[in-house]
Formats: structure tokens, C-alpha cells, sequence
């Protein structure tokens, strides 16, 4: 019996002994392993010399480099993304959010091949650009196109090829996302929107979420922030009905407020539709969608303006009029940053496996 409790011992001293060395292994090994990186970077862009409300030049961006990408050679795909401005700066997904270790973990797991993906700044002092080019606000399909695009290109290791670009974002990022893969196909191969806005009409009546007499009397930017609809709809209106002649917002204005009546301007108002909604724009964009290796968008069903519910509706629909290929997907619950880039959020298992399928990775 004594013999048999000198060896238990002994074999209890010799696992501990072995475990505690394969601990110490792993750990170091994980000390060891490639990190991730977050590199910071400015542009200094030549769109925005014109602009009326005073756009910094100096565009920021994230980009995020995937683990080994200082010892290898390789090349690789890239995703450029749209933040929603409602965030309280792009760099939001990564410092409040976690997308660094949720872009780890889907790499790790082998959801998708290591990757590059940028967060980039397309705000305004008021809120959204909307991704286009403006006589207010400036050009910003034109910084994508122009300089974003071979910036990354110039001082990253990618793979400079439509087939390897992905183009997306969440919520106004969304709808940036798709207006400039439709608009540049030879850019851009695939493209996930997140619960888009502006694809199309809602329910409500447009002109009537706004304060007219609010817009019409501001007298700097700051007075329209009073009111959030006010804000969102200034911006909409720099971006797609414009007037550099009409200060301090530098649009016209679809309506106005007369002894107490709502009376829309049809011009303006089919000029600002014709130029805003993504579903107007289907027609003649179809083919460039059509050439887009991947298409996908989804929206939440429970979100309270019921307007971008309908409205994703209506896109796909529309969008199945022009037989253009795209996946769309209603989802149960809301579009949060927790719904968007929780451990289980919509990046992780929805975002990241269409651009492993879509992107061309050598």
C-alpha cells in the first residue's frame, strides 16, 4: 500500500509538473502569436476645396491589419466600411464596439481569410455626407473613388482588383455603401448593407418630418440641431438638392411653411427624390448591379420608424423588377451596435461569411 501512494504521488507530482510546463508553453506561444494591428491614417484630399460648411480636408481613417501581415508577403482583399454617423466617431467600432477581436475571431475560426478592412470618416459638421458629390458639402464619391481607393492601394499590401474590394456599413454607411458600389462596379466587386436608410420612400410623408420654420430661419448650422429631424434632413438636402448661392444651409428647399400650411415645391421635391432614393436610381444602374459579384442587405424588423422597414420592402422588390441578382434578409429585433457587433452580431455571422464567399483572396 505504501508503494502504491509513493507512485500515486509521484505521478500526481509528475502530471502537475507536465501540465504546468504545457501552461507555460501555451502562454508564451499566445505571447508570441501575431497581433492584429489598428494603424491610423489622414488623407489630405483635394475634394472638399469648394465646400460651403467648412469640411476638414483631412479625412481620417482606421485600418485594420490583419495577424502576420508584418512577416509575410501576401496580398490581400480588401473591406472598406461606412460607420453610422450616429456613432460618436468612426472610430467607434473599435474602441467602444470591439471589432478588432471580432475581426480576430472570425479570422481565427476561419470564417473568413485574413483580410484589410478600413473604417473611414465621412461625416459632416451636421451629420451624414450621403457619399455623394455636392456644390455644398463637397465631393465624396469622388474622395472614395479617387483617393481613398488607390491610397490603400499605394501604401498597403492589397490586392488592387475589384474582385478583391468589398464595399459596406451600417445604417447611413449602409446607404453609402450601396451608392457607390452601384455607381463604381469597376471598383468595388460585392457590397453587405446594414439596414439602410434612404432606399426608398416610407410611409410617413417626407416633407413633414422636418421644422420648416426652424430650417428657414437658421441662421448658422448650429440652429437646425435644435431638432433631429431638422438636422438629418439638412443634411440629405446639402447632399442631393444643393444651392452654394443660398447660405447658411446652401440647399433649396423642397417645402415651406405658409400662414401655417405645409406647400411643397414639386421641382425641388422630384429633384431631391430623383437624387436621394436608392430605388430611383435602380434604372440606370441596373446593369452595374447587375455585373456586382454580391449583393446583400438586411433590416430589422422592430425598428421604430417603421419607414425604413417598409422601405427595404420596396427595395428588394423593385430591385427584382430590373432582375438584379441580391440577397435580402428581414431580420427579428433591432439594428444596434450590440445587434451589429456583438460576439454574435450581424458582422460575425452574416457580414464576414458573404465577403469570404464573395472576395477573391489570391
Amino acid at each position: 500500500m505504501k508503494t502504491e501512494r509513493i507512485a500515486s504521488k509521484k505521478l500526481r507530482v509528475a502530471t502537475t509538473l507536465a501540465l504546468a510546463i504545457l501552461f507555460t508553453t501555451l502562454s508564451a506561444s499566445a505571447a508570441d502569436a501575431p497581433k492584429s494591428q489598428l494603424i491610423p491614417r489622414e488623407i489630405q484630399s483635394k475634394n472638399f476645396a469648394n465646400s460651403k460648411i467648412g469640411i476638414d480636408p483631412v479625412r481620417k481613417l482606421l485600418v485594420y491589419l490583419p495577424p502576420d501581415y508584418d512577416s509575410s508577403t501576401q496580398r490581400y482583399p480588401v473591406i472598406y466600411f461606412f460607420p453610422s454617423p450616429f456613432d460618436s466617431s468612426f472610430r467607434a467600432i473599435f474602441d467602444k464596439s470591439g471589432a478588432q477581436s471580432i475581426l480576430d475571431h472570425a479570422i481565427a475560426a476561419g470564417t473568413i481569410r485574413k483580410f484589410i478592412f478600413v473604417a473611414v470618416d465621412m461625416t459632416t459638421p451636421i451629420g451624414s455626407s450621403w457619399y455623394v458629390n455636392s456644390s455644398a458639402t463637397g465631393n465624396w464619391e469622388d474622395f472614395v473613388a479617387k483617393e481613398l481607393v488607390p491610397y490603400m492601394d499605394t501604401n498597403f499590401r492589397t490586392l488592387p482588383s475589384r474582385d478583391s474590394r468589398g464595399i459596406a456599413g451600417h445604417f447611413m454607411g449602409g446607404y453609402g455603401a450601396i451608392r457607390i458600389a452601384m455607381e463604381h462596379p469597376d471598383l468595388f466587386g460585392s457590397v453587405y448593407a446594414l439596414h439602410p436608410v434612404g432606399t426608398g420612400n416610407g410611409v410617413k410623408i417626407l416633407a413633414g418630418l422636418p421644422n420648416w420654420e426652424l430650417m428657414e430661419n437658421a441662421k448658422t448650422l448650429d440652429d437646425v440641431r435644435k431638432d433631429g429631424y431638422s438636422t438629418i434632413f439638412t443634411s440629405i438636402f446639402e447632399a442631393h438638392v444643393p444651392n452654394p448661392n443660398n447660405p447658411p444651409l446652401y440647399i433649396d428647399f423642397p417645402a415651406h411653411r405658409i400662414n401655417g400650411q405645409l406647400v411643397i415645391d414639386p421641382k425641388v421635391m422630384d429633384r431631391m427624390r430623383e437624387n436621394f432614393f436608392l430605388e430611383s436610381l435602380i434604372g440606370k444602374y441596373a446593369d452595374n448591379l447587375k455585373s456586382l459579384r454580391g449583393f446583400k442587405f438586411d433590416w430589422a424588423r422592430n425598428d421604430s420608424n417603421f419607414d425604413h422597414v417598409y422601405s427595404n420592402q420596396a427595395f428588394t422588390h423593385k430591385l427584382n423588377e430590373y432582375g438584379i441578382p441580391h440577397e435580402a434578409e428581414e431580420y427579428n429585433g433591432i439594428s444596434s451596435e450590440d445587434v451589429i457587433w456583438g460576439p454574435e452580431g450581424r458582422i460575425a455571422t452574416d457580414l464576414l461569411p458573404f465577403f469570404q464567399s464573395h472576395l477573391i483572396f489570391q
